[in-house]
């Protein structure tokens, strides 16, 4: 009820200050931004929408603008009042001059009962109107002001509060996969390593085939060992470059690609964080799309490096399965932004903007 009457009283306040509002905008523009600041009082006071302190230019645009939508504030009340007052005289009738009025118990009831129905039904678009004019006049508000300081603050809390919490939940899913490649890919081949050293040991006269059944099996350790280091973080971003990283990227994919790679200076966490996304990329559509080419084309863009891999394939990739949301994640902890196209039968196209700043 409290803040039903706020609302009241800040939109007949706003209707009370529209034509004023225009007669600053024609007249005394200089004054301009005193009378906005009145307006945002006003809006912060009564409706709970804050904004930002205007130029000059901005408080003339925006009276201009909201001086409508506070006639629109006035027109919407008028009807509230009106309505609540035909309610008032229908009920005085009902309970107060019923018997004197002429009414016949039999039938004199139902033209009160249809009014009423009427009344709530009318009610309810009256209190919808209303609030469509506060939703309007925050938004006239925010477009032309701006949000404030405080709002800006709040959002950018909710942001890395976001932030943080993907990235935590990216390194617990990383922990995982690299507890799952040990376990399923090294670990397994070094007990089959074992369990032919054993042999070997145990059958001297069969001692050479098993010791090279063994080596080869050592050399498969290694190459597992590596695949799983490469992916936690590939030492080639250091050594040789992000180009030279994602050439190697390219030499173990099953499906052609072909990239063209031309990023700005970048610090090493958005050169990582691009790597990854190539990487993961590449490898979804090797899975998962049935492509015959991979296209991955880097370059930098307004303080940012652009990352965009297309497939030809089937389409249909999920942007929150495992690894693409790991992915989003991970860009979005940079500040950075992830999108992904996949319609029905293709392509995918999955682009990544990521501050170098």
């Amino acid at each position: 009820m409290h803040r039903g009457l706020r609302v009241v009283v800040g939109l007949s306040l706003g209707f009370a200050s529209a034509l004023p509002d225009l007669l600053v905008v024609v007249f005394a523009r200089h004054t301009a931004v005193a009378v906005t600041r009145l307006e945002r009082r006003r809006l912060r006071a009564f409706l709970g929408v804050d904004s930002a302190e205007p130029t000059p230019a901005q408080a003339v645009r925006y009276l201009a603008v909201r001086a409508p939508v506070g006639l629109l504030g006035g027109f919407v009340l008028a009807w509230l009042f009106y309505g609540l007052a035909m309610a008032g005289v229908v009920g005085y009738r009902l309970f107060a001059g019923g018997p004197r009025s002429g009414l016949d118990p039999s039938d004199g009831w139902s033209p009160f009962l249809w009014t009423g129905l009427i009344g709530v039904v009318l009610l309810y678009i009256e209190v919808q109107g209303i609030a469509g004019v506060v939703a309007l006049e925050g938004r006239v508000a925010r477009r032309w002001l701006g949000p404030s300081e405080a709002e800006l603050l709040r959002l950018r809390i909710d942001e890395l509060a976001a932030s943080r919490a993907g990235i935590v939940a990216a390194v617990d899913a990383e922990r995982r996969r690299i507890e799952r490649d040990l376990h399923d890919g090294v670990q397994q081949r070094l007990v089959a390593l074992g369990v032919l050293l054993g042999r070997a040991r145990r059958h001297p006269d069969h001692a050479d085939a098993l010791l090279a059944q063994a080596h080869e099996e050592s050399r498969h350790v290694l190459e597992d060992l590596r695949e799983v280091a490469w992916r936690v973080y590939p030492a080639a971003l250091d050594s040789l470059g992000l180009a030279e990283a994602l050439e190697a990227v390219a030499d173990r994919s099953a499906i052609p690609v072909r990239i063209r790679c031309a990023p700005p200076a970048a610090p090493p966490q958005v050169e990582t964080a691009v790597y990854f996304v190539v990487c993961e990329a590449v490898t979804n559509a090797a899975k998962h799309s049935g492509a015959t080419m991979i296209a991955v084309d880097i370059t930098g863009e307004a303080g940012a490096v652009r990352v965009r891999v297309a497939d030809d394939g089937v389409g249909g990739a999920d942007p929150a399965g495992g690894g693409l949301s790991g992915l989003s994640r991970r860009v979005l902890a940079l500040d950075g932004t992830f999108d992904v196209t996949s319609p029905a039968g293709g392509p995918t196209v999955i682009t990544a903007d990521v501050p170098c700043g």
